[in-house]
Parts: structure tokens; C-alpha cells; sequence
């Protein structure tokens, strides 16, 4: 009971199997600032290489008078649209299987923060690559934006895992959803910059059209490992050291063998089970929305100009993504206060709802002022439902767990999994029929299988009962 009492008042920050620190508030404060400006530096790749500049200048580029639509992949010809969103899923595929090797490295040399910086590093150093990426060359585009999203998702790992360290469980709704509210202003003012670069590049430059989009995958890649200093400075070395692999076992095996551990864990826990299977496909959904809305609008959505429909552009676009996440700001402090009254398992079914709704609504969309009306919906629930997702998972594991990374190597590999089929099946549905407008219906089967598993959450015991 004092030990408990003790947790509230002060914050562990682990050193060593055989003590900890206590950190005063104050300082508290501090490590949570740091933290949450990590989602300032990296949500600018987020925003401009996944949301808008880059699959706006890709399907730019990668447009021709013969063949509009394909493009010739390594001898492969495929929708371009298809062949991004084929590409993401493998990315996302591969940090799927590294993650729990570096997961279980990193628990058992307590050096998580090397391992976010490695990602942090690669993945802006793909970001600035990109600056090479023209007509003439999709492969090289292609090659970085799976190399960015590796290191982007990579870091996520470490990231999310100090969540339970730096905060205790009352703490953990608000600290996520301030990191959320961090990252969206964060590549709001980033994606700012960059459009000076994107709109002004003839008049103040003298640069032709191209140069604007690719200088801002400079300063994405510059923004992200000038901001990540913060949390890399602030944040501890080692909070926790656990010996994951026994002797003579090497990391693929141990990280694997940690995996096992929680999957089993998780078999004694209807509730957090229940969950995780809610979790998996609802994000197939919210994921592949925000993957492919940018992509979505240049291709299906049209605009009257004088007179005649045709498809939108950037400066059309973009704006709308920027909407996007400055409503997502007051949506996730908003749901974060919700979940404080009502509890994090109806607030969820709340946004999944709402997610229906624009699944159905974008089926219908032909206009760009129907674009913008459900662009305005996707921000209020899209910080929401990620920042509650991480944190209600927080919350569901064991109070005696000192395994954290683990268990959120155990919640990426999950979230990166649904993205995986999520963005396949896209691209596939796509493929197949030649009309990315068909491929919004399965998505909206997801969210509605997640909504039903997140209401039998609700009822499931928090531990199963032992049969005597």
C-alpha cells in the first residue's frame, strides 16, 4: 500500500534491477514535455511524405500522356496509386518482423533511446534523399518512401514503450493525447514552411514546379532530427533493464520468444485479448484512410473550373490535410476529457461510429467541397482514436508488468499487421477493379467488426477465472 501511495506522488525511472529514483514533479513535467515533442519532430514526415506533398508530387510525377494511371516498376506495369500503397504495406510488413528483434534487444541492454535515434536517423536521412526523386525515377522514390516509413514506424516503437515508464496509469490518457496535440502543431507549422517552397517557388526562387515539393522532403528530414534532440536529451538512457534473452539464445529467437510470452499473457486476459482483436481492425481502417486520402482526392475528387470538372491539385488539397489536423488537436484533447467521464471503451465506439459514417459519406463524395466537409469529420475523430487506442492499451497491461516494451513490440507488430492488409487490400481492390472509390467498402467492414468486438470488450473480465 506505501509503495503505492508513493507511485502517485512521484515517478519511477528505472536504472537497474536492483533500485529505482524517484523523480520530483517538477521534473516530471519536464520528461513529459520532452517525450511529447517527439511527436513534434517526426509527425512532420507523417503530414508531408505520407499525407500530402509527396503522394501529390508522386502521382504528379509519375502521370504520363499514353498511360496516365501505370507506371513501370522494375519491368512490373501497375496502378501508380497501387504501386505506393503497395509499397507502404510492405514497409509497414517489414518493421512488422524487426520490431520485436529490436524490442528485445533493447529490453535486454536497457538502450532504447539508441534504437529510436538508428530509426530517427535513417528515416530522415531517407526524407532528404527524396529531394532526388523526379519524373524518370519512381524506383528511387519508391525505395526511399519504404526506407522513411521503416525508420518513422521504428521509432514508434521505443517511442510508445515509455509511455507506462514516464507516466503512471491516471496520467497516461492526458500524456498521450498532449503528445498527439504536440505532433499535430508540430507538422502543421513544418508543412507551413514547406508551402512556401511548394507555391512560391517560380516567384520568390526562380526554381521550376518540381524543386518546391522536393526541398520540403529536405526540410522534413531536417526538421525531424533537429527536433528529436529535445527528447533524445531529456529522456533516460536506460528505464528499465530487463534480461529478455536467456543464455546462449540469440536475438531473433529471444525477441520471438518475448513475443510468445505476452500472446500467452494475453490468453489470461479476456479483456485486453478482446481488445486487441477490436484494435487490429479498426486500424486496418484508420490507417489506410490516412495513408490514402491524399491520393484518394487527386484522383477521384473533381473541381468545377470554368465550367468543366477536373482533378484537384496541391493547392487544393493541402489545405484540406492541414484542416485535417488542426482539428484532430481539439479532437484528441477533447476525447482524452470524454474518456475522464464516460471511459475509454464507449468514447472508442464513439469515433468508430463517426469512422463508419466517413467511410459511407467518402463512397458518395464527387466534389471538392464534399472532400472538405469529410475532411473536417476524419480530424475530429482521427487524434482521438489513435491517441485512446495507445492509451487504453497502456492501462490494460499488468500494474506488476516491467516488460513494457515488450508488450507495445507485442501492440505494434499488431497495428503494423492491420496496416499491412489494410493497404493491400486497397491497392488490391483498386487493382482489380481499375476504381479506387470500390475499395472504401471493405474498409468500412472494419470498422464495423471493430466496433462489435470493442462492445463484448466491455463485458470481458479483466483476468480469467482459475477452475478449481
Amino acid at each position: 500500500a506505501g509503495k503505492e501511495i508513493i507511485k502517485q506522488q512521484y515517478l519511477y525511472k528505472y536504472y537497474s534491477m536492483e533500485g529505482v529514483e524517484a523523480i520530483p514533479l517538477k521534473e516530471k513535467k519536464k520528461l513529459h514535455r520532452a517525450w511529447a515533442m517527439y511527436d513534434w519532430a517526426n509527425s512532420a514526415y507523417n503530414l508531408v511524405i505520407t499525407s500530402t506533398i509527396f503522394p501529390i508530387y508522386y502521382v504528379a510525377v509519375t502521370r504520363n500522356p499514353s498511360n496516365e494511371d501505370k507506371v513501370n516498376f522494375f519491368g512490373w506495369e501497375v496502378i501508380n496509386t497501387a504501386l505506393l500503397n503497395y509499397a507502404l504495406a510492405f514497409a509497414y510488413f517489414i518493421i512488422a518482423i524487426l520490431s520485436p528483434i529490436l524490442s528485445s534487444m533493447a529490453d535486454s541492454k536497457g538502450n532504447k533511446k539508441k534504437y529510436m535515434q538508428f530509426f530517427t536517423t535513417t528515416g530522415a536521412i531517407a526524407c532528404m534523399g527524396l529531394y532526388f526523386f523526379k519524373t524518370g525515377k519512381v524506383e528511387l522514390g519508391i525505395l526511399l518512401s519504404v526506407v522513411a516509413a521503416i525508420g518513422y514506424c521504428g521509432s514508434l516503437v521505443f517511442y510508445n514503450a515509455y509511455l507506462p515508464e514516464i507516466a503512471v496509469k491516471s496520467e497516461q490518457d492526458a500524456l498521450s493525447a498532449k503528445g498527439f496535440a504536440y505532433g499535430y502543431i508540430g507538422c502543421v507549422l513544418c508543412q507551413l514552411i514547406c508551402l512556401v517552397f511548394v507555391f512560391q517557388h517560380d516567384a520568390w526562387f526562380g526554381q521550376e514546379e518540381s524543386w518546391g515539393p522536393r526541398v520540403s522532403f529536405l526540410i522534413v528530414g531536417i526538421w525531424w532530427l533537429a527536433w528529436a534532440l529535445i527528447p533524445f536529451k531529456v529522456l533516460p538512457s536506460k528505464p528499465v533493464a530487463i534480461k529478455i534473452t536467456a543464455k546462449g539464445k540469440n536475438a531473433v529467437r529471444g525477441s520471438f520468444s518475448a513475443l510468445k510470452k505476452v500472446w500467452k499473457q494475453v490468453q489470461t486476459m479476456p479483456r485486453l485479448k478482446v481488445y486487441l482483436g477490436a484494435f487490429f481492425f479498426y486500424s486496418m481502417g484508420v490507417q489506410t484512410v490516412m495513408l490514402a486520402a491524399a491520393v484518394f482526392g487527386s484522383k477521384v475528387v473533381k473541381k468545377q473550373v470554368e465550367g468543366k470538372w477536373v482533378d484537384m491539385e496541391a493547392q487544393d488539397l493541402i489545405p484540406a490535410i492541414l484542416m485535417i489536423q488542426l482539428v484532430a488537436i481539439l479532437g484528441a484533447m477533447l476525447m482524452a476529457k470524454l474518456s475522464a467521464k464516460m471511459g475509454n471503451f464507449k468514447v472508442l465506439m464513439i469515433n468508430i461510429f463517426i469512422w463508419v459514417c466517413v467511410c459511407v459519406l467518402a463512397y458518395f463524395t464527387r466534389t471538392n467541397y464534399e472532400f472538405y466537409g469529410i475532411a473536417v469529420l476524419v480530424g475530429f475523430v482521427m487524434g482521438g482514436i489513435q491517441s485512446l487506442s495507445r492509451s487504453t492499451f497502456s492501462k490494460l497491461i499488468p500494474e506488476d508488468s516491467r516488460d513494457n516494451t515488450s508488450y507495445f513490440s507485442f501492440y505494434d507488430v499488431m497495428e503494423k499487421m492491420s496496416i499491412v492488409l489494410g493497404m493491400f487490400s486497397f491497392a488490391f481492390i483498386e487493382q482489380i477493379t481499375g476504381d479506387m472509390r470500390n475499395a472504401i467498402i471493405g474498409l468500412t467492414s472494419y470498422f464495423i467488426v471493430g466496433f462489435i468486438l470493442l462492445l463484448f470488450t466491455q463485458k470481458a473480465p479483466l483476468k480469467r477465472s482459475k477452475k478449481v
